[in-house]
């Protein structure tokens, strides 16, 4: 038992996904392929007089932290998250303060939770929320995680491209992952049943790449500004593609940049999520 700890847990980008609800929210989830980023979410868990949340310094109400305090019975926990992430803007940031909340409250009030057990814990609670479907368990593993079955630890299997590329990034706004998954996600989960055949069969970045542009437009969920930057990457030589959900478009490289851009620059985590040491 330690009186603060801290917990890191990558941003996670999905390029295509396909939705698989199910009434156990463990059971429920996506399957599809994503990145890790460097860029990722600090956690600070301490014990306190009363629960509360903090993002970047301000007070917020963020569903599934809460019902993983809840879970691992931290009512008194005073829970710090720091990210140069946007949140709604398509990099995971709920489900990445969720499972760092997750590792770090097991280290301070010593639940004794194994690591599936912790990743359960927070994929269930970002489910529950409607934030969510397949990034805490991508967040979890690191790299360029391929999600080959739906649901947490105890359910789906991962794979993974085995490559490190730069990544490059520009966030536009965001887009409301509750309003898309809560819709009709018939035609997304087709596009995204092709996409993920297509990157079993040649798992490469360019391929990943390609298929999460395709995916973007056949699910018809692909946003003007992300659009107009992808058709200017494409034509300055590269490619572009839509992070889900948000109005964020991404590149390998330097394919922004090349096509005018300034983007936030970052790397791939392969690590994952990862628990800070305790001095």
């Amino acid at each position: 038992m330690t009186e603060e700890s801290t917990a890191f847990v990558p941003g996670h980008v999905t390029g295509f996904f396909s939705a698989h609800p199910d009434d156990d929210p463990s059971a429920a989830g996506s399957r599809g392929a994503g990145i890790t980023l460097s860029h990722g979410v600090d956690v600070r868990v301490r014990r306190g007089r009363d629960r509360s949340v903090r993002l970047n310094g301000v007070p917020v109400d963020l569903e599934a932290v809460d019902t993983v305090l809840g879970a691992l019975s931290a009512e008194d926990a005073v829970v710090n998250a720091e990210t140069p992430l946007p949140l709604g803007a398509g990099f995971g940031v709920s489900g990445a303060s969720a499972l760092a909340t997750a590792y770090a409250v097991n280290a301070v009030y010593d639940t004794q939770r194994t690591e599936n057990e912790l990743v359960g814990i927070a994929h269930r609670a970002e489910v529950e929320a409607g934030t969510g479907l397949g990034d805490v368990v991508a967040q979890a593993r690191g790299g360029l995680p391929i999600r080959l079955d739906p649901g947490g630890p105890a359910h789906g299997r991962l794979d993974g491209v085995p490559a490190s590329p730069r990544v490059e990034y520009v966030t536009f706004g965001s887009v409301s992952t509750e309003t898309v998954l809560s819709g009709d996600t018939r035609a997304l989960t087709a596009a995204g049943e092709r996409a993920l055949s297509a990157l079993r069969a040649e798992p490469t970045p360019s391929r990943f790449l390609a298929l999460s542009r395709r995916f973007a437009r056949e699910a018809d969920l692909l946003t003007d500004r992300v659009g107009d930057a992808i058709t200017e990457v494409r034509e300055a030589g590269g490619d572009a593609a839509m992070a889900m959900l948000g109005d964020t478009v991404f590149a390998f490289g330097n394919d922004l940049s090349a096509a005018g851009y300034d983007p936030t620059v970052c790397s791939v985590h392969a690590a994952g999520a990862t628990l800070h040491p305790t001095e």
